[in-house]
C-alpha cells in the first residue's frame, strides 16, 4: 500500500513501497552481479596487458646488458626513436587496409544484398550461399594466404591473363607487390564485411521496399534511399570489423609482400620482437599502432555514426 503526502509545491505525490524499493534494489545488485564476470575477464586480459605492453614500451637497456635484457625506466624517447624510423610503414599499413576494406564492402555488399535481399524467399539457395560466404572461416589463415600467393604466381591463370592482354609487363610480376598485399587482405577479411551486412539486411523490412515501388521509384532511388540508409549501421560494423584486423596484419604482407615495398607496422612489430630482440621498440609500435587506430575509429564514429553508437 502507498501513502500519500504533499510536495513543498502543494502536488501529492505518490511514494512507493518499501517492498517495491527493496525489490528495486536487489534487481539493481543482480545486474551487477551479472556484470561482474564480465568486467574481470577484461580487466585481466585486456586492461592489465595493456598497461605491461605500456611499461615495456618505457624500459631501457642499461650499458653492458646481454641481448634482450632491459631494466624499467620512463624511456620516453623510444616513442620518437620508432616513429621517426617507422612512420613511413604506419601510414603504409593504414592506407593498405583502407584499401582493403573500400574493396571488401564493394564486393561485399552486393553479395550480403544478393543473399539477405533478393533471394529472401529462397530458403535453400540461401543457406548454402550463406555457407559458402563463412566457408573460408573453416581453413587456415596462413593456408588461405598461401593459395592467394600460387594464384597470383607468374605461373598462374591471372597473371598469364594480364600479360596476355598486355596490363601486365612480360616480366612483371604480382607477387611481391602492393596489389598482391592488398589482394590478400581484401580476401581474409571479406567474411568480416559481408556477415554483418548482411545480418543487417536479413532484418530489412520488404514491405517498405514495395511501398517505395507503389511511390513510382525506380530501383536504384529504391536502393539509394531506402535500402542503403536502413543498412548503414551493418556497412559501419563491417568497416570498423574489417579495416582494424587489416591495419595490423603480418601475414598477408609476410607471405605475399615480403620485400620494402610492402612492408607494414606488423611486420616491423614481429621483427622488432622476435629477430631484433627489441622488447621496449616493439611495445612501443604496438601501443603507437593501438592508439592511431582508436584515434582513427573514433573519428570514424563521430563523422559517420549513429547516436545509437556514440
Amino acid at each position: 500500500m502507498s501513502s500519500r503526502v504533499l510536495g513543498r509545491r502543494g502536488k501529492k505525490l505518490d511514494l512507493r513501497s518499501a517492498e517495491e524499493l527493496r525489490a528495486e534494489r536487489r534487481k539493481g545488485r543482480t545486474g551487477q552481479y551479472l556484470v561482474l564476470p564480465g568486467m574481470i575477464g577484461l580487466a585481466l586480459f585486456f586492461a592489465l596487458p595493456v598497461l605491461v605492453l605500456l611499461a615495456m614500451s618505457l624500459y631501457t637497456k642499461p650499458p653492458g646488458a646481454e641481448i634482450g635484457e632491459f631494466v624499467p625506466a620512463l624511456q620516453f624517447s623510444n616513442y620518437a626513436v620508432m616513429l621517426e624510423a617507422y612512420w613511413p610503414v604506419l601510414l603504409r599499413s593504414f592506407w593498405f587496409a583502407l584499401i582493403a576494406t573500400v574493396l571488401a564492402l564493394l564486393i561485399g555488399y552486393p553479395m550480403a544484398y544478393l543473399v539477405a535481399v533478393r533471394l529472401r524467399q529462397h530458403g535453400l539457395l540461401k543457406g548454402i550461399l550463406l555457407v559458402l560466404l563463412i566457408a573460408p572461416f573453416f581453413s587456415s589463415f596462413i593456408l588461405r594466404t598461401q593459395a592467394w600467393k600460387q594464384i597470383l604466381s607468374d605461373e598462374g591463370f591471372i597473371a598469364q591473363t594480364l600479360k596476355a592482354v598486355s596490363l601486365l609487363p612480360a616480366d612483371g610480376h604480382l607477387t611481391a607487390t602492393p596489389i598482391a598485399v592488398v589482394a590478400g587482405l581484401t580476401y581474409n577479411f571479406l567474411p568480416f564485411m559481408v556477415l554483418p551486412i548482411y545480418a543487417n539486411l536479413d532484418r530489412l523490412d520488404t514491405r517498405l521496399l514495395e511501398a517505395s515501388g507503389d511511390l513510382y521509384a525506380n530501383p536504384v532511388t529504391t536502393f539509394t534511399k531506402v535500402t542503403l540508409p536502413l543498412s548503414a549501421s551493418g556497412v559501419f560494423a563491417g568497416t570498423l570489423l574489417t579495416f582494424i584486423p587489416a591495419a595490423g596484419d603480418y601475414i598477408n604482407a609476410s607471405l605475399l609482400g615480403n620485400n620494402r615495398n610492402t612492408t607494414m607496422i606488423g611486420q616491423v612489430i614481429d621483427s622488432r620482437f622476435f629477430r631484433v630482440i627489441d622488447y621496449p621498440g616493439a611495445a612501443a609500435l604496438s601501443f603507437v599502432l593501438m592508439v592511431s587506430i582508436l584515434i582513427l575509429v573514433i573519428i570514424y564514429i563521430r563523422r559517420f555514426g549513429t547516436r545509437e553508437l556514440m
